[in-house]
């Protein structure tokens, strides 16, 4: 089985990680990762993100990924990275509210490296998070795709994560109830978590000066919403995929996303902390 890696989509297929994890209280959850590339005046990083709230809590996790021969993705040749001490293994964003936490990628490289093992991934570059000026220029309604394992849901087989679109619910140039987030009318499940989104128009014949905008890193999935009673909405983190999960509460297919702007805040911040 093999797949030629020639387009935008088919490299998110190896964007995301999938995080395996077992809880304090034995239970197991799933839930995603992803990889980003991150320009710093001290030269180029690489780190995994997800959610603060799939690690936290956790007593041991593994990131499974795809091993790479001849440049080339092995399908279906997973290597899985286990890590003792889950939580400690993550660098959290400075604000406590801000769902995220990153790992460096270097380390995990070079651990599966010491077993002989090559990791196939394609990290996408932070500087396709928006500025201010893109935010203002985008529509209120824009189409998103976002990538990762919904309900635990993947092609075990072949490693593969799920693909999903749908539009923005808020618009992005505003920050959603004050905190730097929008909403996606979109399937989010539990395991969606950590799942990156991306503004994505692969239609062509929208006008040439809109050209530049076809493809931004959007942010992060983080929560989901919930109907708990007949006018009560809640949002809730999306929990890792475990079985403890109550699925009576009726989901509104509304995913809370953070901004990438906060992601490109917790590497820097996690970049001075580490000069110092």
């Amino acid at each position: 089985m093999s797949m030629e890696i020639n387009s935008l989509t088919k490299k998110l297929l190896f964007n995301t990680i999938r995080v395996d994890t077992v809880l304090e209280d034995g239970s197991e959850g799933s839930g995603t990762a992803f990889v980003v590339n991150h320009q710093h005046s001290r030269g180029q990083f690489t780190f995994i993100v997800t959610n603060r709230h799939l690690v936290d809590g956790v007593r041991r996790g593994g990131l499974v990924f795809t091993q790479k021969e001849n440049g080339q993705p092995v399908f279906g040749q997973r290597f899985q990275l286990n890590i003792e001490d889950f939580p400690q293994a993550w660098f959290m964003h400075p604000d406590p509210e801000v769902d995220l936490a990153i790992v460096p990628m270097r380390p995990l490289e070079q651990a599966a490296l010491d077993q002989g093992v090559e990791l196939y991934y394609h990290p996408i570059d932070s500087r396709l998070a928006p500025d201010a000026a893109t935010l203002r220029a985008l529509d209120a309604l824009e189409d998103v795709l976002f990538v990762g394992y919904p309900s635990g849901v993947w092609d075990q087989v072949n490693l593969m994560p799920i693909m999903r679109r749908g539009t923005t619910a808020t618009p992005m140039a505003l920050d959603f109830e004050g905190r730097s987030e929008f909403l996606i009318d979109a399937a989010v499940y539990p395991g969606s978590s950590g799942s990156p989104v991306f503004v994505y128009q692969p239609e062509t014949g929208r006008p040439i000066r809109d050209a530049g905008r076809r493809f931004l890193f959007a942010g992060v999935v983080a929560a989901v919403f919930f109907r708990e009673e007949a006018n009560h909405l809640v949002s809730v983190p999306v929990p890792a995929n475990n079985h403890g999960m109550v699925m009576g509460s009726e989901m509104i297919d509304l995913g809370l996303v953070i901004k990438a702007q906060a992601v490109i805040e917790v590497m820097d911040a996690y970049l001075a902390h580490w000069r110092e």
